[in-house]
């Protein structure tokens, strides 16, 4: 199939383009190289895949640069957005025009490149504060900040374009996703590399939150799955591990890991997140035959492992 990735040279997108490309797949990676966090860590994760690739340098944000994304495609794969729940709080301005403007904007280009089949990076953050765990798909959203509300958005839009247009949309509730290529901002890449250097980690709370980390290549067959799923017309669907981890167990981990003595650095609870998340997986495995196999521990040795091959 030809697929257009957005977000492709990023942490996730980058495993995914590399599984559908060796998979035999025509891959259009679309990505702003955003200064989020530097360039170089996107260049890094192109460099790391097979080519040749064509790779399109344009911003969501911009129909204009997006009209210019060249071929047509089968699928789009939209990964692109503006993350972390802390940071929507600060810049909620910037959050509705990346992930709400911008996803309308390449739902605008599969309704005119007569793309029938759209992927959706959605997250565990739309569940917000609701109480019942396991969350399953059909649960009351309760979003506490702009990132979840964005995300949230973007399903809806999903919904109207898939009702008005006929593009089958599936949105992918993504919880924590960890391993090799992590951003340098997500916890426990930023954990691994404050405690090697012996410097604190930053705990907020008494240790007992938790979430449910999910290992990236867990996360890619899910997203594969996806992209040749064919039968309702819309779905939401979880893709997590459903094996939640507290903060202290994930501290525990990594000492035993890195055999060092993490020292904390405490912070009060921070407003907007979650205390807990938690996947229900069933929709997945019936819908997507989505099955993680990777133990926690295993996979924080693979991140830690390709740390110490980046140096």
């Amino acid at each position: 199939m030809k697929i257009i990735v957005t977000g492709g040279a990023g942490f996730i997108g980058s495993h995914v383009v590399r599984r559908l490309a060796e998979g035999g797949h025509e891959v259009t990676i679309v990505d702003n190289f955003d200064p989020f966090y530097p360039r170089r860590f996107k260049e890094e994760n192109l460099a790391s895949l097979p080519s040749p690739l064509c790779i399109v340098e344009a911003d969501i944000c911009d129909m204009k640069a997006l009209r210019q994304v060249p071929g047509d495609c089968e699928v789009i794969l939209h990964l692109a957005a503006q993350a972390g729940a802390r940071h929507s709080i600060r810049d909620p301005l910037k959050f509705q025009m990346v992930n709400v403007i911008g996803t309308m904007n390449v739902l605008e280009m599969a309704r005119e490149r007569s793309v029938s089949h759209f992927v959706f990076a959605s997250s565990s953050s739309v569940y917000g504060t609701n109480p019942h765990v396991p969350w399953q798909e059909e649960d009351l959203l309760f979003p506490v900040n702009p990132y979840a509300a964005s995300k949230i958005s973007g399903e809806l839009l999903g919904r109207v374009y898939s009702h008005l247009h006929g593009i089958r949309f599936v949105a992918l509730r993504l919880f924590t996703v960890y391993g090799p290529r992590q951003r340098p901002d997500l916890a426990i890449r930023k954990f691994v590399e404050l405690m090697l250097r012996g410097e604190k980690i930053p705990v907020f709370g008494d240790g007992s939150t938790s979430r449910d980390y999910t290992y990236v290549d867990d996360v890619v067959d899910g997203i594969v799955a996806a992209v040749h799923y064919r039968q309702s017309a819309y779905e939401v669907i979880n893709l997590g591990s459903s094996r939640p981890i507290s903060m202290r167990e994930l501290v525990r981990t990594l000492e035993e890991i890195l055999c060092r003595t993490a020292i904390l650095d405490v912070h009060p609870t921070v407003e907007g997140e979650a205390s807990c998340t938690h996947a229900d997986i069933s929709k997945a495995r019936r819908l997507l035959d989505y099955s993680p196999t990777t133990r926690f521990a295993d996979g924080v040795a693979n991140l830690v492992a390709w740390l110490g091959e980046r140096k």
